[in-house]
Order: structure tokens, then C-alpha cells, then sequence
């Protein structure tokens, strides 16, 4: 069988990509790696999603997988490692087998960047963390260190303080990079604190997380803060590794306005593309954009 379309990616973009490709009666098949709804599902709540003015990654995810449902959209659990470029006719080389087809959506979105410090991967599982969502229940009633100064940083420390003692957000600037509306409500929080001009060291312990090492940038001084684990919200990186087409600097695809890679019948969806916004709202909107795109495509090689 030969595809019109694979999908590689099973959050907003990838699901989004999937709804439009059978409504235009294309036979598409999505890949995702582990489970549907991508990184979103780790974010306890939004409040930017268009007609949902508060719901969780994970509803709001089983929603789109949902709505895939209704159109019959083949999904596939695998690893993809490779496109073979043949032209009119590409092979999706996976941890599963082979697939054709003859054009491509890539939605692989990102994953969190490693800050690369002393201790951070030796306590992975075991007080570092990088969902809060996820893990932040076992660090109740303790004092918690969390490193970043973005949107997910300011929005994961406000949803810590439901349970924690207190958070010490460590930021390398003296002010934070998050939305005007969470900043303010950061400010307000009595149980967080903010350890400004300041970069994480290293991350100590025995057996799980007892304190961390941070180093102010303008006085060289060294403090040491007792905690009990330490979220990290350092960037993302995308999941681009075998794709072979044109990449900024940092591996995210660079993309045409009807989201075209420079490799014809290969398009990007979503977070891992070049895009000055990375939400839900664009990652849809990628989706469907994605998909149109290869649907006129298709119609101009056939």
C-alpha cells in the first residue's frame, strides 16, 4: 500500500493534520512514538485555548483523539527513524516496519533540553523532574527549586505552590520571559520566590535531591539552597533528528508559508518547525495548513 499521506506526530499538529486529511478523503496514516497528545498533556491547565477558557492538556487532547475517531484515521504506535526520499514516492522507515507513501507531515513537536549540570541526570526520577503536572505531587509539603523563566516555568511553579512549601524559581535574567498575566500572578504568590541573575550549578544529594549550587552572574556569589527536587524548564529542542531537509541552527525545520520543507511532499506541523509561536492554537492551525498543503501537492504530481 502506498500512502497519500503519513503523519509523524500525535499531538495538536499531528491530530489536526489527521482530522483535515480525511475530511479531503486521503488515505493517511499517523505515527505516533509512545502515546497521543504530545508534551501538551504535562500542562495541568490552559487558559489560551479558543473556546475552552479553562481546560487541561490532557482533556483537551482526548477531545482531538477523540474527534480523529469519528473519520476513522489509522494511527500507528512507532518509532520512526528514517525517510527515504524516492521522489514521488517516500518510505517511512520505522521501529515497525517499512511505509510508502507519497507525502509527508512531519508534527514530531519537542522535548525538553537538558541544562547539562552536575547531578541533574543522576537524579532524574529521583527529585529532578521535568513535569510538574506530572510529578508534583510528591513533593508535597516540601521546598522546591525550578529553573526557567518561560511561559511553562511561571505557569508549573503557580501550579506547584497547590502543593508544595515553597518554590525558588532560579532565573539567569532579571526578568522572565512568560506571558504579562502569569508574571503578575507569580509576583503575587507568597510561596514563590525569585532567585534573579543566577544560574544553576549543580544539583547535590545521597540518595535524592538535598539542596542546590547557584552562582549569581553579577557578584560571582555562590548560594546554597535546600530543597527537595528541582523542575527544570530550560528550552526544548525538536524532534527533527531524521529528517533530512533544511534546519536553523537549533534543528528546527525551516518551512515555506504553506509549511513545504525543502524536500518536495515534506511538510512541518507544529513546535518543531521554525515559528516565532509555539501554542496549541498554532499547532493546530499548522495541522490543518499541513495538510491542505500536501493535499494540493498531490493533486499537482498526479
Amino acid at each position: 500500500m502506498v500512502y497519500d499521506v503519513i503523519i509523524i506526530g500525535g499531538g495538536p499538529a499531528g491530530l489536526s493534520a489527521g482530522i483535515y486529511a480525511k475530511r479531503a478523503m486521503m488515505n493517511a496514516l499517523l505515527i505516533e512514538k509512545v502515546g497521543l497528545g504530545g508534551q501538551i498533556t504535562k500542562t495541568h491547565m490552559l487558559e489560551n485555548y479558543p473556546g475552552f477558557p479553562e481546560v487541561s492538556g490532557m482533556e483537551l487532547m482526548e477531545k482531538m483523539e477523540e474527534h480523529t475517531k469519528k473519520f476513522d484515521l489509522e494511527i500507528k504506535f512507532a518509532d520512526v527513524r528514517q525517510i527515504k526520499d524516492g521522489g514521488d514516492v517516500k518510505t517511512v522507515v520505522t521501529s515497525d516496519g517499512e511505509f510508502e507513501t507519497r507525502s509527508v507531515i512531519v508534527a514530531t513537536g519537542t522535548r525538553p533540553k537538558k541544562l547539562g549540570v552536575p547531578g541533574e541526570d543522576e537524579f532524574t526520577g529521583r527529585g529532578v523532574s521535568t513535569c510538574a503536572t506530572c510529578d508534583g505531587f510528591f513533593f508535597t509539603g516540601k521546598d522546591v527549586a525550578l529553573v526557567g523563566g518561560g511561559d511553562s516555568a511561571i505557569v508549573e511553579a503557580i501550579f506547584l505552590t497547590k502543593m508544595v512549601n515553597k518554590v525558588y524559581v532560579i532565573h539567569r535574567r532579571d526578568e522572565l520571559r512568560a506571558e504579562k498575566i502569569n508574571q503578575e500572578r507569580a509576583f503575587k504568590n507568597p510561596k514563590i520566590e525569585f532567585v534573579w541573575n543566577s544560574n544553576l550549578q549543580s544539583i547535590e544529594g545521597t540518595n535524592t535531591v538535598e539542596k542546590v549550587i547557584v552562582k549569581n552572574k553579577l557578584t560571582d556569589e555562590i548560594t546554597e539552597i535546600q530543597v527537595g527536587g528541582v523542575f527544570m524548564y530550560v528550552g526544548v529542542e525538536p524532534g527533527t533528528d531524521f529528517v533530512e531537509a533544511d534546519k536553523d541552527g537549533n534543528g528546527f525545520l525551516i518551512t515555506g508559508p504553506d509549511l513545504s520543507t525543502s524536500v518536495p511532499g515534506i511538510f512541518a506541523a507544529g513546535d518543531c518547525r521554525t515559528t516565532l509561536l509555539r501554542q496549541v492554537a498554532t499547532a493546530v492551525a499548522d495541522g490543518a495548513l499541513a495538510a491542505v498543503s500536501a493535499e494540493r501537492y498531490l493533486a499537482g504530481i498526479e
